[in-house]
């Protein structure tokens, strides 16, 4: 069927047309009403759209609204419709691409023989769940809602929280089949125009059949530079768009999609939480200092330990090289292997928590743990100080939440431990130095990855490393943008 055919005047036959296009599926309800001069049909599809507010609100209006103008004609009885009808969300159609759109929305669509046009108006059932508190990413104090698969819903998360007229949302329908709306969020008066208009521009060339959830944006939405971290935040929490908004930064919301993208999404926007937010500034300042701490750690601890134990052992007090020498006695495989098998083995008990049912979930991965590397340890086949290094740095892990982040950290860990079972404390350094360069040529929407921290900002002493009091910062981050920077009243500082 062609995308811009024209609806007929002839309404059994709008009818019979739309129920060919989708193989005469269980779920399309029609129902021709006949008048004394004119027929009018409604359809509806009933797995999306509310048989009450259909029943109820519908057939009560077209009753009303049509046995009176028997006399009329059937483009007055159209006007007369478009015109009594009671509906925020009333919409004009004239082709069969469109109807059918507004069907799969939940919309029901009223013919009116002789007529060209039809009117579709909402009758959309609720198929989502209600606001709920976030998984994935908790929090000690502060809002408790999240994001979830209802596109209004989630504007409307974003909207009551900020009440400016200057928040613009710039709306894409993307995916052939699927057409998914998708949302750019953004402080007009803060955010340059240009780069709006360069993510709605890539947008509207996404050519795909389908748009499924914001991870296929983001895929589009990637740039040519390849880079194992991730260029953009996804998260679920809506006091954490909203604050990335009011910084200057661009939100992008998926229909159907619980998680919502903040570009551009910097190094330093992994080691900020929720939490940082309604906390002291001291204790924040502690706390991302920790994370840093973890940051190190997981990547780099299981290197270090293959790189000082296997090659450069004189590094090592005397006295803790004997005990490590003495817990490594009868093991009889390399320390490389005793560690790839260990972080395999605590991987695919993560991944294991993930997959199973969450009443197992923690039970087994705790007990899985346990009893593995106690097993391990007393089979001979690994040493304890080895299982001390990987628990170290599995744990350091879980500090992030972002999966993209953490599958970076994974790639890199693997490559310094490579690394160092080759070339010792030679090999360390040198993919730090590939680590380090590789890290600061990154760049998104024209930004450094490391900024603040590279080129060096005086933003990293006001909220990027350290937090400093509300009433400090005065002005929103020059890097994201340069319009309208101020965000503390004049007086504000001195509070």
């Amino acid at each position: 069927m062609n995308k811009t055919k024209k609806l007929y005047t002839n309404l059994q036959k709008n009818i019979d047309t739309i129920k060919q296009m989708n193989g005469n599926s269980c779920d399309i309800n029609s129902r021709i009403i006949h008048f004394k001069k004119n027929t009018v049909a409604y359809m509806y599809i009933e797995s999306v759209a509310s048989d009450d507010k259909v029943s109820d609100f519908l057939m009560r209006s077209l009753s009303e609204d049509v046995k009176d103008e028997i006399k009329l004609s059937t483009n007055k009885v159209y006007q007369r419709l478009k015109d009594t009808i009671l509906n925020s969300k009333m919409r004009t159609v004239e082709d069969f691409d469109n109807l059918f759109y507004f069907l799969s929305s939940g919309f029901t669509v009223i013919f009116i023989d002789g007529n060209s046009s039809a009117i579709a108006l909402e009758t959309k059932s609720v198929l989502d769940r209600g606001v709920t508190e976030a998984n994935d990413e908790k929090n000690l104090r502060g809002p408790k809602d999240s994001f979830t698969e209802n596109y209004m819903m989630n504007l409307g998360l974003i909207r009551k929280r900020i009440k400016d007229p200057h928040l613009w949302l710039n709306e894409t329908i993307v995916g052939r089949r699927s057409k998914t709306k998708v949302a750019v969020a953004y402080l007009q008066d803060v955010v340059p125009q240009e780069k709006v208009e360069k993510i709605v521009n890539k947008l509207k060339k996404i050519d795909i059949d389908g748009i499924l959830d914001c991870g296929y944006i983001l895929e589009y939405l990637s740039t040519k530079q390849y880079t194992d971290f991730p260029k953009a935040v996804t998260t679920e929490r809506p006091d954490l768009v909203c604050g990335s908004i009011l910084d200057g930064k661009i939100a992008i919301i998926v229909e159907n999609s619980p998680y919502v993208i903040v570009l551009p999404g910097l190094f330093m926007d992994f080691f900020q939480t929720a939490d940082d937010y309604y906390q002291k500034p001291s204790n924040v300042t502690l706390s991302r200092a920790l994370r840093f701490l973890a940051f190190l750690t997981t990547i780099m601890t299981p290197a270090l330990y293959i790189a000082v134990t296997t090659f450069n052992q004189e590094i090592i007090p005397d006295r803790l090289l004997i005990s490590i020498a003495v817990q490594r006695e009868g093991v009889p495989i390399p320390t490389i292997f005793e560690i790839l098998i260990l972080i395999t083995t605590f991987e695919i008990l993560r991944e294991s928590d993930i997959r199973i049912p969450s009443a197992m979930g923690s039970s087994i991965s705790i007990v899985g743990a346990l009893v593995l590397g106690d097993a391990a340890v007393n089979a001979g086949i690994v040493s304890p100080i080895v299982v001390i290094v990987v628990a170290m740095t599995s744990i350091s892990g879980f500090l992030f939440t972002d999966i993209d982040f953490i599958n970076a950290l994974r790639f890199w860990r693997v490559i310094f431990l490579i690394a160092s079972a080759i070339m010792g404390l030679v090999g360390f350094v040198v993919i730090g130095i590939i680590f380090l360069t590789k890290i600061c040529s990154l760049e998104i929407m024209g930004t450094p990855y490391l900024t603040p921290l590279s080129p060096l900002n005086q933003a990293i002493l006001k909220d990027g490393l350290v937090r400093r009091a509300r009433n400090k910062i005065k002005y929103r981050p020059d890097f994201f943008t340069k319009k309208n920077r101020r965000r503390l009243g004049v007086d504000q500082s001195e509070i």
